[in-house]
């Protein structure tokens, strides 16, 4: 599992996240709420070692992500999607999926391949993988960005608003794609907007406010007046994201 223990993280001296307790265990589908400049993806960036701690501790499973010779290991186990797909423009779709997984997997090129052609098929992009990223849309490029963190076959994935660079239609197209993943019991960290579709496939709500754990809660109760709707800046959240 993951575990995120008494994380601090500091910019200079302003504060980011502030003792942050939070787990994740296999096959939960935890989505992560909060206004924007609350700590989420930063958080996320903490977990896969992009930002170093200003104190706590992150383990992925058994390995210490502060420790530089354990962070490899620990980022074999979560792959990481992000807001603005970072894919290699160079490189064709099948170039950006397979080049971890050959290069750090060390998996022969024709197997890794194989993977990769399966995975575009599963989200409807089978025939793109010869395709460029300049050649294909918003929701198709962060289609590629979620195929290109499965092929490494992690245990977690981790996506950090994913869909907040994308129309309405692209962003149907990826919800669709990672609530089959939910279906399917892959483990997500899910830093979200998307009130509504984080009610639908979580297991469970964290809402940061102001570097701080909230609330987390079991979804059906962060929803609930007596559970996390009872806290005011919860209840002050949701009504304004409903309003939007």
């Amino acid at each position: 599992m993951i575990r995120v223990e008494n994380v601090r993280k500091s910019f200079g001296q302003t504060p980011v996240l502030d003792g942050v307790d939070l787990t994740i265990a296999p096959g939960e589908v935890v989505s992560i709420l909060g206004s924007s400049g609350s700590g989420k993806s930063t958080l996320i960036r903490c977990i896969n070692g992009l930002e170093r701690l200003s104190g706590g501790r992150i383990m992925v499973d058994e390995f210490d992500v502060s420790m530089p010779k354990e962070l490899a290991e620990a980022r074999k186990r979560s792959g990481t999607v992000f807001q603005l797909f970072n894919l290699y423009p160079h490189m064709t779709v099948l170039g950006n999926i397979t080049l971890a997984p050959i290069e750090v997997l060390k998996k022969p090129r024709g197997e890794a391949e194989a993977r990769a052609r399966a995975l575009l098929e599963s989200v409807g992009l089978g025939g793109r993988a010869d395709a460029y990223p300049a050649q294909l849309s918003g929701g198709q490029r962060q289609r590629v960005g979620i195929c290109r963190a499965l092929a490494m076959q992690p245990r977690y994935l981790l996506l950090d608003e994913v869909t907040s660079a994308l129309d309405p239609e692209m962003t149907a197209e990826v919800l669709t794609i990672l609530a089959k993943l939910a279906q399917d019991g892959t483990t997500m960290l899910f830093v979200t907007h998307e009130v509504e579709f984080a009610r639908q496939i979580s297991d469970r709500i964290v809402f940061l406010d102001k570097g701080k754990l909230l609330v987390d809660l079991p979804t059906k109760d962060f929803f609930d007046n007596s559970g996390g709707m009872a806290q005011p800046r919860v209840a002050q959240f949701l009504s304004k994201m409903r309003k939007d």
